[in-house]
């Protein structure tokens, strides 16, 4: 098989991931159809109410990351998801209904996008580090980046046939199709074979958030992955809002539209996963030169003068904040101890999801100031005003060490400084490459 789809070798993570790529699909279908729902039926347009439910559905990833994170190393994740993604389908499913029979109000989506958040944010730690416990440590980066694969080839498909089914049915039509794709990811989960799932140890007794928080706080590798990503995150990673107003405001285009844009940019979203999973570590140089790419394309985006234009900037959008986050996610996973992982990547999560609740509202502010332009352009100078910052911090550090192995191709290597005797427990990072 492909060194780029190693990891589908093995059956549980191949059960996984079509079950995952089919609930993806959904998820899209899902974002597209709630989106829409809000700005065409329940308000008249308002970019300020689709940023509270965008907030809404992210605020909980930042209050409750230590507890969730330790919810994951503590139990079974797959028990874990199974209790998530059944709430998850609930609440399609009564948002959907609502929908249908036409008595759904702004603060029903209000409420389901609250409680759908809570539930995400114990969802995803463990649905994030599962994967560690379905193929070795070897193949975890690969695994990673076909995860994204999987996410970004439903973002392909979903948004397309999202609009597809909002022109021909309705919009709650949509909203429970996402509800339907709920059943093969449960599928997958009951079919999982439990005896070959690599369970790390589990912490026990008090004390386990406090011990995420100072393997992190030991850790400048991953402190500045996470500076990066939550820059990312917050500024740049709000296209289910500005896709939504860039195609109704400024191209004054349907439903249809709107989810060809999220189709086409997944095509460079899907095309940074593939490369992702051929490389055999992530390495640092990769995650800034993707920021780099981002910061330009973004640009771009936000200065297209037509529609197509516009759609076609998309294409590099998704290809450079795919290959950073992706880059980042790896980093992150296969530079951390196994019993650790689940409350690092909760903190991970946090730091780039929770940054929305307070990204998305300004982002749907500043729409309204200065125009929906904006909302990308800001993206692009928040990431670009971080590269500058962290390139002065590498360049004059005194923990940071650049070599060259050749002219063309440097080595940054980020190492920290010896911990202290009180915190000898905490292991020491190896080096960012």
């Amino acid at each position: 098989m492909s060194p780029t789809f190693s990891s589908l070798e093995i059956r549980n993570y191949r059960l996984w991931f079509l079950g995952g790529f089919v609930s993806n699909v959904g998820t899209w279908i899902g974002r597209v159809g709630q989106d829409w729902l809000v700005l065409t039926v329940l308000t008249a347009g308002s970019a300020t109410a689709l940023g509270v439910v965008t907030g809404l559905q992210f605020l909980p990833f930042l209050l409750l990351a230590p507890w969730t994170g330790l919810v994951a190393d503590r139990f079974s994740r797959r028990r874990i998801l199974l209790v998530t993604q059944t709430m998850l389908a609930l609440t399609s499913l009564v948002l959907g209904v609502l929908a249908v029979t036409g008595t759904a109000q702004l603060w029903h989506v209000y409420a389901i996008a609250l409680v759908q958040g809570v539930t995400t944010a114990i969802d995803n730690p463990a649905r994030q580090v599962i994967v560690s416990e379905m193929v070795p440590p070897e193949k975890l980066a690969n695994a990673v980046a076909l995860n994204s694969a999987s996410f970004n080839a439903g973002r392909l498909v979903g948004p397309g046939l999202a609009g597809l089914v909002i022109a021909w049915w309705g919009t709650g039509e949509a909203l429970l199709l996402n509800t339907l794709t709920f059943v093969f990811v449960l599928a997958a989960l009951a079919l999982l074979n439990v005896a070959q799932l690599r369970s790390p140890s589990r912490p026990k007794g008090r004390g386990g958030i406090r011990e995420g928080f100072a393997y992190v706080r030991h850790r400048r590798d991953i402190q500045l992955v996470m500076l990066l990503v939550f820059v990312l995150g917050t500024f740049g990673m709000n296209f289910q809002i500005t896709m939504a107003l860039m195609a109704t405001k400024v191209f004054d285009k349907g439903a249809g539209e709107y989810g060809l844009l999220g189709s086409i940019m997944a095509i460079g979203s899907l095309t940074a996963a593939l490369l992702s999973a051929r490389r055999r570590e992530p390495r640092l140089r990769v995650l800034l030169l993707a920021l780099v790419g981002f910061t330009l394309s973004a640009a771009a985006a936000a200065t297209a003068p037509s529609y197509w234009t516009f759609a076609l900037a998309l294409v590099p959008v998704g290809l450079s904040a795919l290959t950073a986050l992706t880059t980042a996610n790896a980093m992150v996973q296969t530079r951390v101890a196994p019993e650790m992982r689940g409350r690092v990547m909760a903190l991970y999560m946090a730091i780039f999801m929770g940054g929305t609740p307070a990204g998305a509202p300004m982002i749907g502010w500043i729409s309204e100031q200065f125009g929906p332009r904006w909302t990308i352009g800001v993206g692009a100078l928040a990431v670009g005003l971080a590269l500058v910052g962290v390139s002065v911090w590498l360049a004059r550090a005194e923990n940071v060490r650049v070599s060259y192995e050749s002219q063309r191709r440097p080595r940054v290597s980020v190492t920290t400084a010896p911990v202290p005797p009180e915190n000898a427990g905490v292991p020491l990072p190896e080096p960012a490459r």
